[in-house]
Formats: structure tokens, sequence, C-alpha cells
């Protein structure tokens, strides 16, 4: 299984919009468009997950550059979230 990045989309793309357009290449498994906690709006990227590697591959070099609603696509393969440290750090007081 492969994670794909895709950046610049349209504000308007839906994940059934983007599933057509990755399922041109292989199976896709999930497309998770990320929107903001507050006010449920996309933020114009999102994830797809496709089965088959050599897919995955294929419409990255194939999608990357396309122009979807007028934006030029950014897909790539996701790199994992860096490792956040646990917190619980003090805060810095201002002391008059």
């Amino acid at each position: 299984m492969k994670n794909i990045f895709v950046g610049n989309l349209s504000y308007s793309a839906t994940e059934t919009s983007i599933r057509s357009l990755f399922e041109a290449y292989g199976t896709v498994d999930r497309v998770n468009l990320i929107t903001d906690r507050d006010t449920g709006q996309a933020k114009g990227f999102g994830f797809v997950e496709m089965s088959s590697s050599s897919d995955a591959d294929r419409a990255i070099a194939e999608l990357n550059g396309r122009e979807v609603d007028g934006r030029a696509l950014n897909v790539n393969e996701a790199r994992p979230k860096p490792e956040r440290s646990a917190g619980g750090g003090q805060r810095r007081r201002n002391r008059w």
C-alpha cells in the first residue's frame, strides 16, 4: 500500500472527484481531504491510499503537474508525519 500526498487542490474538490481521478490508474483504498477543524472548509490538500505501489507510482508520475479545476496538482509520495515531542514543557512567564 502506498500513501500519496495531493496538494494545490481546488477548494471545491470532493473525495469522489479525487477518487475518480486516481481510479484511472488502479484501485483506490481511501481518500482523505483535509479540512479546517473549526470551519469545515477544505484546506486544498489531501491523501490518497492505493493498494498497488506500481499503480501509485504511475498515478504520481501522470498526475503531478496536471491541471485540474484551473490548478496544477502537486502529487508525490506522502512522507511519514514527524514525531512530536511529548510536550509538557514549561511556559515562559513575564516577570515585571
